[in-house]
């Protein structure tokens, strides 16, 4: 077993620390080697619930001839591309000169300096549908090394030149008003498939897109959110979502949602849980939640990664097999396994979603599971000097730098986990992280300075404003900075929100499909928002449970002491919020201004 990767921090990594090839997990130390060997470098870049990934794992890594050639020529790096997102990045938008089809397992061939100087994903054992086996690769790739070393290092010299170029900041512009948001889920609403829902008129595969859905959710009028509310029934009714544990699939192979790739990821189905809540359909949030409790929960408290595609079923690798069986078929084979590693970013999204749906449902079993889950990444994926890492497993921190994303998704998600169990530390620790983010000048940044090694080999990352299957890095901390702003916490963290939305709005709103998140800010900002506090003991009491059917930017049902609490921390919004009469009492608030306080909940409902 390779020691390197047998004692990394990611499931990946371990379940190729058997190959024989001589792994090196990411790191200086692996460059360093190569250079003192004056050899190329592999980078290859996947993760754990990666179909096939595991096929070239299969094929080529496990292969003891291949292993002796990529070993005699090269040095070799494994990459978890969910541990080492900044790596991921670069190596993609470098990939992207030498091939359209991007994807995973990635496979990247660097210099020693880490300047990347051919790519590609996938490749077989043998020449197979156009593409040459991996042997051919490594054999090209080292003859090239060997007999045309020149023409290497000006390739990595152009691709290089060329992503310090990509990178760069969007055309500041005004905030987008209602007319332009309007118009941008107009855009979105335009491309629905009108036969099975979603977006794209016979096109496949078919992913969810939860970013954009959220954004319909928010855009004004009714029109936009119906969108949302017709691809998640569509969605719901269809082999995309496993009737038995709750979950959905990654996408779909066919237009209809069917044959699905079965990988089951937490960002989708944190995301997919929030658009179930906002859509009100109550069962499938439900079904959403217990997956992400019963299967993705791990036994530390935090949200595992994903769910495996494949299982053994009669002693084989099936791909989908377990989630073709019924309930009771299930009981008798072993489940697909759980990459247990916790992301931090990931773990804030499902954190918030659940703090949202337990609060909206009156579930305290769902918001105790979020509160478990920020416990176990408080306790573990923060360093002694208040900087998060990336991710953990077995509650051991990996050595990668949080991204902007996690700091915002985290942010975001520990905000509504405050207000779901009224304890204001989440909320001040959740300001805490919003504020690292933002330098001396008022430019955002990411604390740490990013991934060490790309900053050492003068890398360039490309700016990701866009979103993937989660929140950007930019979009997250722009609506972390709302919601700390909707409980009071000051205007300094709208103007931040308002900063980060302007300077990306004219992309924004060119290419609203891919900018579902940050748009969703800028509908939160183009409107005053509601925010409903109720005060008091009881929450039983009739008023709290008509409160939980209100539509409401902020639904906040506190004791008297932890609105005191929320006020005293600098959170103006529960300033003077106190029960009167002894009864639970409503102040049902439009940006900051309160109506008189109600303890009657038909005077509450009357209001709406």
């Amino acid at each position: 077993m390779n020691p390197r990767l047998e004692e990394s921090a990611s499931p990946y990594l371990r379940s190729h620390a058997g190959n024989p090839v001589a792994w090196f997990p990411w790191g200086e130390e692996a460059f360093v080697e190569a250079r003192r060997r004056d050899v190329p470098v592999l980078v290859s870049i996947g993760y754990s619930t990666c179909h096939w990934c595991h096929v070239m794992a299969r094929e080529s890594f496990s292969d003891a001839g291949t292993a002796a050639e990529l070993n005699r020529g090269f040095v070799a790096i494994k990459v978890d591309r969910e541990e080492h997102p900044e790596v991921d990045a670069a190596y993609m938008a470098a990939a992207s000169a030498f091939t359209q089809n991007l994807g995973w397992p990635l496979t990247v061939f660097t210099t020693p300096e880490g300047r990347p100087f051919y790519a590609g994903t996938y490749f077989p054992p043998e020449p197979r549908s156009g593409l040459p086996s991996f042997g051919q690769v490594i054999a090209a790739v080292g003859e090239a090394w060997t007999d045309r070393r020149d023409q290497i290092d000006g390739t990595a010299a152009a691709i290089a030149e060329a992503l310090a170029q990509a990178r760069g900041e969007g055309a500041a512009a005004a905030l987008p008003s209602d007319e332009d948001i309007s118009r941008a889920a107009s855009s979105i609403a335009a491309r629905e498939d009108r036969q099975f829902g979603g977006f794209g008129d016979g096109e496949a595969p078919k992913f969810p897109i939860a970013t954009a859905l959220r954004f319909l959710q928010a855009a004004p009028g009714a029109a936009a959110s119906a969108v949302a509310g017709r691809a998640l029934s569509a969605m719901t009714a269809s082999p995309l979502r496993d009737p038995v544990e709750g979950g959905f699939f990654r996408y779909a192979t066919r237009r209809d949602w069917s044959v699905p790739h079965y990988e089951r990821m937490l960002t989708d189905n944190a995301q997919l849980l929030d658009v179930a809540i906002d859509a009100g359909d109550e069962p499938t949030a439900r079904g959403i939640a217990a997956f992400l409790i019963d299967v993705l929960q791990q036994p530390g408290g935090g949200f595992g990664a994903a769910q495996d595609s494949e299982s053994w079923i009669d002693g084989a690798r099936s791909e989908g097999g377990y989630y073709a069986r019924d309930a009771a078929s299930r009981t008798d084979l072993e489940a697909p396994a759980v990459d247990g590693k916790i992301v931090t970013g990931w773990n804030g999204l499902a954190i918030g979603a659940l703090a949202r749906a337990g609060a909206r449902l009156d579930e305290q079993s769902l918001v105790e599971a979020a509160r478990w889950a920020a416990d176990a990444v408080i306790g573990t994926n923060v360093r002694t000097d208040g900087l998060l890492v990336r991710a953990s497993l077995d509650e051991i921190p990996s050595t990668a730098a949080a991204t902007l994303a996690d700091y915002g998704q985290l942010a975001s998600g520990l905000a509504a986990l405050a207000v779901a169990t009224g304890e204001v530390a989440y909320a001040e620790r959740a300001r805490n992280l919003v504020v690292a983010c933002v330098d001396e000048d008022g430019q955002v940044r990411t604390p740490g300075g990013g991934d060490p090694v790309l900053v050492a080999q003068g890398i360039q990352t490309p700016d990701a404003a866009s979103d993937g299957d989660e929140p950007s890095g930019q979009a997250a901390l722009a609506e972390a900075a709302v919601s700390l702003w909707m409980l009071g916490a000051g205007d300094d963290l709208r103007r931040l929100a308002e900063s980060i939305v302007s300077a990306q709005a004219i992309t924004a709103l060119a290419q609203p499909l891919a900018h579902g998140s940050l748009l969703r800010v800028a509908a939160l900002l183009a409107r005053p928002p509601r925010q409903l506090v109720v005060v008091g003991d009881d929450r039983s009491a009739p008023l709290p449970s008509v409160a939980r059917t209100l539509p409401a930017d902020v639904l906040a049902i506190l004791t008297a002491q932890q609105s005191v609490r929320f006020a005293d921390a600098g959170f103006a919004l529960f300033a003077d919020k106190s029960p009167r009469g002894g009864l639970p009492t409503a102040y049902d608030c439009h940006d900051f201004a309160c109506r008189l306080p109600v303890t009657d909940p038909a005077e509450l409902v009357a209001e709406n």
